[in-house]
């Protein structure tokens, strides 16, 4: 007979209670087990929406997820490891460039990374994009890799903290995504699973990420920051702006093309910016000396792209998808542009078929929507603003009736909103 009940630990919880370690644990491995219902684990996840994980809690929670997995084992390595996660936004294409990059640099970087769901795209769909990439890998491959080109992207096995696979399907039908406590354990658990040294955690703020507003933002990279940290990781977070798509480009194929311009010593002042502060930040991490900036404009980032690509099936001189049908969006007037808005472009690129609305759907390639004006710069009557791409007519009209609503003109300057907002260490 247990000592425990899946009712008792719900109704302690939704009373504001805090539960003890023994009971977290026998929770979370009899759902594993089949023993407690979903709708039972639902309800307790509503109950944490509400009252919240006090740390002690957060920390039990978090470890049994990771216990309820493998972990990866990076010892061993020649170079030292270091990852970096982005909490998702509209047009970031981080990752794609970072990890090259980092790895020319002297680091390991293994990122296990995620796909789009809604109005943020995932980097395994903007990768599949490229003919014969694979996302998924074993873990001796992973290793093998890691120690050859010093870089990897890939899907994060089955293996790895295989209760949040569990937990994340329930929260995204039960209006519990946004419980900081669930997203910090959510992410960190596989983080840890994963067996870097070290993490950057790049959390969005604003119009276009999941956290609208720079308070929560500070809440969640502090919460996430001493997950890392009491787990042996050494963990810094990055406040980064997120009103305005990030770069140009929002669109798997499309972002693949701004990715490759950047690594080239190109491509959007912003992604460039975001890019070279997320890798000091990482080498600082793991003690690595090394200019990133002179490994974007001499060529060795882009060199380790290619590497990274060709190792995992792709071809990085293969000409990349743009959607059949195509639209040019004019200014309505002479103005200044005042806001630019993530959401809506997002929404847009989404609806165009560059995203999902559930986990099962499609993507297209070559859906999405390039940025040709942003926020501050004059535009007059007529001058294009977007272009957006699409597979066929029905999307490409979705994504224009979307778009109308993302710019704002008028006639006075806008002030420099700051891309990088606040750094958070323990």
């Amino acid at each position: 007979m247990s000592a425990f009940s899946a009712v008792e630990i719900i109704t302690a919880k939704r009373d504001g209670g805090a539960l003890s370690d023994d009971a977290i644990t026998w929770m979370l491995d009899a759902y594993m087990k089949g023993e407690v219902a979903d709708e039972q684990m639902s309800a307790l996840l509503m109950a944490i929406f509400f009252n919240g994980l006090e740390p002690r809690e957060l920390l039990t929670w978090t470890d049994q997820m990771i216990a309820s997995g493998e972990r990866l084992d990076l010892k061993g390595l020649s170079r030292p490891s270091v990852d970096k996660h982005s909490t998702g936004g509209v047009g970031d294409k981080i990752s794609l460039i970072l990890a090259p990059l980092v790895a020319s640099c002297g680091a390991a970087v293994p990122q296990l990374s995620g796909r789009g769901l809604g109005h943020t795209g995932g980097t395994l769909d903007k990768l599949e994009s490229i003919p014969g990439w694979r996302a998924s890998l074993s873990n001796d491959e992973i290793r093998s890799q890691l120690e050859d080109v010093g870089a990897v992207i890939c899907a994060a096995g089955q293996g790895l903290a295989p209760v949040d696979r569990r937990l994340y399907a329930l929260r995204d039908v039960t209006g519990t995504v946004e419980s900081i406590p669930l997203i910090s354990s959510s992410i960190m658990s596989k983080k840890i699973a994963e067996g870097t040294n070290a993490l950057v955690l790049d959390v969005k703020v604003g119009r276009g990420a999941f956290i609208k507003t720079h308070d929560r933002a500070r809440l969640l990279a502090q919460t996430m920051v001493a997950l890392g940290t009491s787990h042996g990781v050494a963990t810094v977070a990055q406040l980064t702006a997120m009103n305005q798509p990030l770069g140009r480009a929002v669109g798997n194929a499309l972002e693949v093309t701004e990715s490759i311009d950047v690594l080239r010593g190109g491509g959007p002042s912003d992604v460039r910016e975001l890019t070279v502060a997320l890798a000091r930040t990482m080498l600082e991490l793991v003690g690595l000396d090394a200019d990133p900036a002179s490994k974007l404009d001499d060529g060795s980032a882009y060199a380790t792209y290619r590497l990274m690509i060709e190792a995992q099936g792709g071809d990085p001189d293969a000409k990349m998808a743009e959607g059949a049908c195509k639209d040019v969006v004019l200014a309505p007037q002479d103005g200044i542009i005042q806001s630019l808005d993530a959401l809506d472009v997002g929404i847009a690129a989404w609806r165009l078929g560059a995203g999902r609305a559930r986990k099962e759907d499609p993507v297209s390639a070559g859906a999405g929507v390039l940025c040709l004006a942003r926020v501050g710069e004059f535009v007059e009557a007529g001058q294009p603003v977007f272009e957006l791409f699409a597979d066929d007519d029905e999307h490409l009209a979705r994504g224009r009736d979307a778009i109308t609503r993302a710019l704002v003109l008028g006639e006075e300057p806008v002030p420099h909103e700051p891309l990088l907002l606040e750094r958070i260490s323990k």
